[in-house]
């Protein structure tokens, strides 16, 4: 497994993949930092690289962990070569840059895996079970979704880049909570309509710290996006989420070990966290586990990762829709509009 970048988030998916107990080799890592790159080396074994080009040749599969705007072209250089690529989320800045790296991975037929890794997480694992039991709590109708953090260029994070439009393309809507658009069609169903909008209370030029969405479902359903980026850096990146069906209510605090509550009809509230999630997500069906080690799995069998590029590139599309909803001043866009 090799690595082109080797900051806050190659750490991550580095200690993720050791505690995944999947057995993997840390090949060779390359950063345009040199002492970043000698830093993970030290603690991986990894060959420290002098090019990109290295670390692709070294490796069965390589994880890209670059700033946004650096993802086409790396991913591109990895399935040219013929070689597995794990993509840090958002795949790209823009809509046109994601279509054109699911399509190089597609046509150079490399598995492939994006960073929306919360699809692993008991916590949305157990909501989308529960919200799929109809015949116990009814239709879906309405859903309310938090996503806050403290803005990434300090704490941390420390995240100089996402400061910088022309690397990570946007602000909160894009660079963190297109994990929340991935989870509510995971867990809701398709997106039919999207309106709103934007704020910028940091002045960052084209770094949007506020976004607010209406969203409209297939099914029905009606819900609501709050992503905001702040200053309170005692509080850490957080997510809360209600959904009422017709007969339940459904409560996620905490996005990976909950709680999660829930209160059908004629039935006391329930609640579920750590262990007990995990196992209660997976009596009713939900896929789990460590997404690093899933992706080495994958790997090593030659079989299809998930979620894959094609998964990503659907919330491209809704975020996407809301950007254009936004710039119109709110209106809604019909995301079959969105030229796919």
């Amino acid at each position: 497994m090799g690595f082109l970048g080797a900051g806050l988030i190659a750490n991550y998916h580095s200690k993720s993949l050791r505690g995944s107990g999947t057995p993997a080799i840390w090949s060779a890592v390359f950063d345009p930092e040199p002492a970043r790159a000698a830093r993970f080396a030290e603690k991986t074994g990894a060959l420290l690289a002098r090019t990109e080009d290295e670390v692709i040749e070294a490796s069965d599969a390589v994880y890209v962990c670059t700033w946004t705007s650096e993802h086409p072209r790396l991913v591109a250089r990895v399935a040219t070569a013929g070689k597995a690529v794990f993509c840090e989320k958002p795949l790209a800045i823009d809509l046109a840059g994601a279509r054109a790296m699911t399509e190089a991975v597609q046509t150079a037929g490399v598995v492939n895996q994006v960073g929306l890794v919360l699809r692993h997480s008991p916590a949305f694992g157990m909501l989308r079970a529960l919200v799929a039991d109809t015949d116990a709590h009814g239709q879906p109708m309405s859903v309310v979704f938090r996503d806050d953090q403290f803005i990434p260029i300090q704490g941390h994070y420390g995240s100089t880049w996402r400061g910088d439009v022309a690397r990570a393309g946007a602000g909160t809507l894009l660079e963190h909570s297109i994990h929340d658009l991935d989870l509510l069609e995971y867990v809701l169903g398709p997106v039919v309509s999207v309106a709103a909008m934007t704020s910028n209370r940091h002045g960052i030029p084209g770094i949007e710290d506020g976004a607010v969405l209406t969203l409209r479902f297939a099914n029905g359903a009606l819900g609501t996006l709050v992503s905001v980026w702040h200053d309170v850096l005692e509080r850490p990146s957080l997510r809360r989420v209600e959904v009422f069906s017709e007969r339940c209510l459904i409560t996620v605090e905490g996005d990976w070990f909950g709680p999660v509550t829930w209160q059908a009809t004629g039935r006391a509230e329930q609640r579920a966290s750590e262990a007990a999630l995990e196992d209660a997500a997976r009596a009713r069906g939900a896929v789990l586990g460590n997404p690093d080690g899933a992706f080495v799995t994958a790997v090593a069998a030659g079989q299809p990762a998930w979620p894959t590029f094609a998964d990503a590139l659907r919330a491209h599309e809704l975020a996407d829709a809301a950007y254009r909803s936004a710039a119109s001043g709110g209106a809604p866009v019909d995301t079959a509009e969105v030229n796919r």
